[in-house]
Parts: C-alpha cells; sequence; structure tokens
C-alpha cells in the first residue's frame, strides 16, 4: 500500500502580481530552507527481519502440518502445531528452516508491491520512504507492507501511475506461485475438518481448471491441502483486491481520483454501501467499509490538468478486472471454531 501524506496550500503560496520596479517589501518575508529528513534505514531493516521471523514461525507450522498431511489452519491436537508455533519453533530452532517457502514466497510478494510503487515515486521526483514491513505473530506472520509518500504528486497522470504500479508488480510475481504452489500441493479424499478454511478467488479456480485440464485429473479445490506456496500466492491475491477497491487511499481510491477526481468521494461511499452487506458473509468487510470512510472524505490534492489519456483509462478498467480475479465475498470461513 501507498500511504499518501496530504500536502496542504496556505495562502502565501498562491501567485500573486508582480511587484513594481521601485517596489520594497516591508517588512520582508522571511526564506526558510526546509531540508528532508534523513531516511533512518535500520527500522526499515529491523522491521524486514522481524518480519522473516515471523513469518519463518508461521511457515514453519505450515510445512509441517502439510507434510502430515492437515489442513494450514488446524487447532486438531494430533496436528501439535498451533496458529502461530512460537514456542515450538524455539524448542528446536532447526525447524524454522521448514517456513521457508512461506516466507519468501509471501515476503516477495509484498516486496515486489511496494517496490512498484517506490520505483515509479523515483521516476517522477516524488519523494518516498523505502517499504515499511509489519511483524504481527498471525496467521500469516504479519500485516503486510507499505511506504510513505511525502512529496507531492505534480500529476494525475504520475499518481496513477504511481497507484497502479504496485497491484500489478504484486500480481505479476503472485500469479506464477499460484501455479506452483497448486502443482505442489495435495489431494486429499478424506481431508479433516479445518478451524479456519479459504475462499478462492477466480484466479485460483482458473489456475485449478488449467492444471487439472493439464494433468487430465479431476478435483476439488476444496479436497486439496495446499502447500505453503499456494498460501502464499492466496495471501498476496487477496491483499491486492484489498488495495484495489476503489476508493479511500487505498491503490484503488487513488486510481478513481486520477481518473475522475470529483467522483472520488461518491465511489467511496458506493464501496461502502456494497461492503456493508458482505459484513453478513465476512465480518472483515465490516473493518474496510471503516477504513474507506475514515479515508474516503479528502485526498491529497493533485492538479486537474492534463486529464489521464486513453492508454491509462483502459488501464484502469484493467485494475477492475484484475480486482475481479483477486477478490473472494468470503475470503475466511472458521466453521471449527462453532463446532
Amino acid at each position: 500500500a501507498a500511504v499518501l501524506t496530504p500536502i496542504f496550500r496556505s495562502p502565501m503560496s498562491d501567485p500573486t502580481p508582480p511587484l513594481a520596479a521601485n517596489a520594497t517589501l516591508d517588512p520582508p518575508i522571511p526564506v526558510v530552507l526546509v531540508r528532508p529528513r534523513r531516511p533512518r534505514y535500520w527500522i526499515h531493516a529491523v522491521l524486514l527481519l522481524l518480519t522473516i521471523f515471523t513469518t519463518l514461525v508461521v511457515g514453519a507450522g505450515m510445512e509441517f502440518t502439510f507434510q502430515n498431511d492437515f489442513p494450514a489452519f488446524t487447532a486438531d491436537e494430533d496436528a501439535w502445531v498451533p496458529f502461530f508455533p512460537l514456542a515450538w519453533v524455539l524448542l528446536h530452532p532447526a525447524r524454522l528452516l521448514l517456513g521457508i517457502p512461506f516466507s519468501f514466497s509471501l515476503l516477495l510478494i509484498l516486496l515486489a508491491h511496494e517496490m512498484g510503487h517506490y520505483v515509479y515515486c523515483v521516476r517522477y521526483n516524488v519523494r518516498a520512504s523505502l517499504p515499511y514491513f509489519v511483524p504481527f505473530p498471525s496467521l500469516i506472520g504479519t500485516m503486510g507492507a507499505f511506504i510513505r509518500i511525502r512529496g507531492a504528486i505534480r500529476s494525475r497522470a504520475a499518481l496513477f501511475d504511481i497507484g497502479i504500479a504496485g497491484p500489478l508488480a504484486g500480481f505479476a510475481v503472485a500469479l506464477p506461485m499460484v501455479f506452483l504452489g497448486l502443482r505442489l500441493s495435495k489431494f486429499l479424499p478424506a481431508m479433516p475438518p479445518a478451524d479456519i478454511e479459504l475462499g478462492y478467488p477466480l484466479i485460483f479456480q482458473l489456475a485449478h481448471h488449467l492444471l487439472s485440464a493439464a494433468s487430465g485429473t479431476s478435483t476439488q479445490l476444496a479436497s486439496i491441502s495446499l502447500h505453503p506456496i499456494a498460501i502464499a500466492a492466496w495471501v498476496g491475491m487477496f491483499a491486492t483486491a484489498l488495495n484495489l477497491l476503489p476508493g479511500g487511499q487505498l491503490d484503488g481510491g487513488h486510481l478513481i481520483y486520477a481518473v475522475a477526481p470529483r467522483a472520488h468521494r461518491w465511489v467511496t461511499i458506493l464501496m461502502v454501501g456494497i461492503l456493508l452487506p458482505l459484513g453478513d458473509l465476512w465480518r472483515g468487510w465490516y473493518v474496510w467499509s471503516f477504513v474507506l470512510l475514515l479515508t474516503g472524505w479528502r485526498h491529497p490534492e493533485v492538479p486537474p490538468w492534463p486529464t489521464l489519456d486513453r492508454n491509462r483509462r483502459l488501464l484502469a478498467l484493467g485494475a477492475l478486472l484484475l480486482l475481479l480475479l483477486c477478490i473472494t465475498p468470503v475470503p475466511i470461513r472458521t466453521p471449527g471454531l462453532f463446532r
């Protein structure tokens, strides 16, 4: 995700008529030069190392359950491994090596997404931070990553390119991992019940159909034990879908503002109206509705002219298609928690 820091114009920034040749300024207007804050690279490095550790811990548990034919997210006593198996890993630190496939795949997808934003910030001379990774002892070991954009974006084309570069880069890395992860996954006719089940977006269903057709087999996704790489790819696709939600200051919101600035607020409200009923299916949509409302009332100003060219408007439709491929109405089900 790209977090834009609003830059507000003061009355002194408005153009004023030129002074006469013999005019003087009384009192003189002081000129203050503000030096950009020096980047603190150590913060990025520490957060990255912590996120590597937390995702290795989660990935180790996933790999263990996968090798022993259990669902990835299960609290079954026979599986031995809890959702965040820190104590289990610390007991034998070599188990961290089991988490490499998941950790590497997930962090590569997140890094590609954020570097997509960052590279285009550099291209347009927009001051931005390097990615901040967020370690968190959760089901996937992280809360994602983000960059902070502190400089002004000087055109709608720049805003559009910066906004769309992240989802496109993340999707490009996650797509081959979908195929690789599904190819490495196992078909289990008698799948043990899971406490948390994943809902599969259209891109997963298409990839599974193509792989099944190529191998001449016919299986259901529900009967497959996902390899940790496939789970990392699922997380990457879900993150892409969330970032492309059209509204607020998500990547999709930046794209809407670049295409039609006046429509940004109304599209945000419409998106909230769509997500709220979906909250009955998955309560997480309530959270994202709140996020859109919280960030959707004011977007950092971008010059209205020139408008976007035809190619970028067509690419905006491509972003909508990407959203439809990656999103699912019920991304997470928890039947096991209510048995």
